[in-house]
């Protein structure tokens, strides 16, 4: 009997995708194939306009080498300097300070309100684009080019949904949690720096000011859960209010490092230190840093921590009762609040606007974009790949893991700060030498505390799939494990 058959029918399901949707993928073809079916007029334009592009940076370039732009109100690198100039040109008016105060500050505010609006209505296209890549799917392609419409079409959706109300809740407490969720979100962006110069709130407490705003959410989750009149709902704020309280703590130890190191509490002196010393405090701490981004996730409601609306556990959380917009606003506000945290990321751990000198070419304010759009991608790469937690697992590992190993970080960090303003050597030399024992004492606490709690992977085996041979219950389960 020949074989030629069969193997002609294996060869066959060979190339057959699985799934309809491996057909869309595979018959889309790759970005190359996209690339040379472009019409030769397009690749023309698309040259020239290249050509000038490049142009324009080289004349750029000669005008940032030649020191035209520093320090002049037209220096597209520093938007604050226009604003200064204009204050300046305000406060030389009949009608006093109080003119160039409201002016430049809805002006701030306006710039800071466009670039999270304009994040949020794109934000979530890009987030299910994304996790569709990591999926092996196409994620939304349907409305509008590329999907781009899709986020537009989702909230007519959820404009048009009925608002419901639980029976017996407390109206005006129910309608105000999804518009106070959006108020740390927003006013948290005050002190963030862009700029040397570039700055909405310059206060020298601004380290203190994002804690104590940033906390205000919490208040309004627990309003959400006990306004609904619903049990799930009013356990479920309570679950993640404790979460959040709990890992407040670790935040506030991870920069308190960040203080001690460089005796600051205004976040553009912080940026101004690694831009001086030419280093990254996340290389310097990186136990802080990765507490401060763990514990964010905590704070912000993603994975691997977004206890507040798992489905395994109640429901979905404090916004049970939720229903059209007014849940659409709770979703949002996750989406403003990873890019808020990949800034702060940025602006405390990877050096904000700075870039080793390069934000004397390009404007900071772009790189710090570029730093927290980078952090918000680290939390879409978390969504697509780890599992979430169960609620007694997060809350152990804040106060049994993050919490006494920050304490003792803060203490190794106090001995460092102490033992450089002390010691006259070079700064590439002490700061390197305090990079590679942080990590040093990162790894070995970590490991020693994991034993310190019971975890001891060293006295564990892997064990192979065993098959009961006969029916029997739990009985036969503790045969098997005992080796019988």
């Amino acid at each position: 009997m020949s074989d030629a058959p069969l193997q002609r029918s294996n060869d066959s399901a060979q190339r057959r995708p699985a799934t309809p949707m491996a057909q869309q993928i595979l018959d889309r073809g790759s970005l190359l194939d996209d690339a040379k079916a472009v019409p030769n007029g397009l690749k023309a334009a698309g040259a020239v306009l290249g050509l000038g592009f490049l142009a324009v940076n080289a004349a750029i370039a000669f005008i940032v080498i030649d020191g035209r732009l520093d320090g002049e109100w037209y220096d597209f690198r520093d938007l604050g300097n226009a604003i200064a100039r204009l204050r300046a040109e305000l406060d030389d008016t009949s009608a006093g300070p109080w003119l160039s105060y409201w002016v430049t500050g809805v002006i701030g505010a306006v710039g800071i309100l466009s670039f999270l609006g304009g994040f949020l209505l794109i934000g979530s296209w890009i987030e299910r684009r994304l996790l569709a890549r990591f999926q092996i799917r196409m994620g939304p392609n349907r409305v509008g080019p590329f999907g781009l419409l899709q986020p537009l079409a989702d909230a007519l959706k959820l404009m048009q949904k009925e608002v419901l109300i639980p029976l017996g809740a407390d109206r005006m407490l129910f309608y105000l949690p999804p518009i106070l969720v959006f108020i740390p979100a927003m006013l948290a962006w005050g002190p963030v720096p862009w700029a040397p110069n570039m700055s909405y709130l310059d206060l020298n407490v601004g380290l203190l000011y994002v804690i104590s705003i940033t906390s205000l959410s919490v208040l309004a989750i627990w309003m959400a859960g006990w306004a609904s009149n619903n049990h799930y709902a009013l356990l479920g704020s309570m679950r993640t209010v404790a979460m959040m309280v709990s890992y407040e703590i670790p935040i506030s130890l991870s920069l308190l490092v960040v203080v001690l190191l460089t005796g600051s509490l205004n976040l553009g002196d912080i940026v101004a230190w690694q831009a001086d010393h030419n280093i990254w405090l996340g290389a310097l701490l990186p136990f802080a840093m990765f507490t401060f981004f763990f514990s964010s996730t905590a704070e912000i409601n993603r994975t691997p921590n977004d206890i507040a609306e798992a489905e395994s556990e109640i429901v979905a959380g404090f916004h049970t009762e939720y229903s059209g917009m007014k849940a659409g606003l709770f979703l949002a506000v996750e989406l403003g609040n990873a890019l808020l945290v990949g800034a702060l990321l940025a602006t405390f751990f990877l050096g904000g606007y700075s870039m080793f000198g390069l934000e004397e070419w390009i404007p900071p304010y772009l790189i710090l974009a570029a730093k927290a759009t980078a952090g918000y991608f680290a939390f879409i790469w978390l969504r697509a790949t780890l599992p979430r937690f169960r609620i007694d697992q997060l809350m152990s590992f804040a106060w049994k893991y993050l919490i006494p190993l920050s304490i003792a970080n803060v203490l190794v960090v106090a001995i460092e700060a102490s033992i450089a303003a002390r010691w006259d050597v070079e700064g590439i030399f002490i700061y390197g030498s305090f990079a590679i024992v942080n990590l040093g004492i990162t790894a070995f606490a970590v490991r020693s505390w994991a034993k310190v709690v019971g975890y001891t992977p060293d006295l564990e085996r892997p064990v192979g799939t065993r098959i009961a041979p006969r029916i029997g219950g739990l009985k036969e389960a503790k045969r098997i494990q005992a080796g019988a």
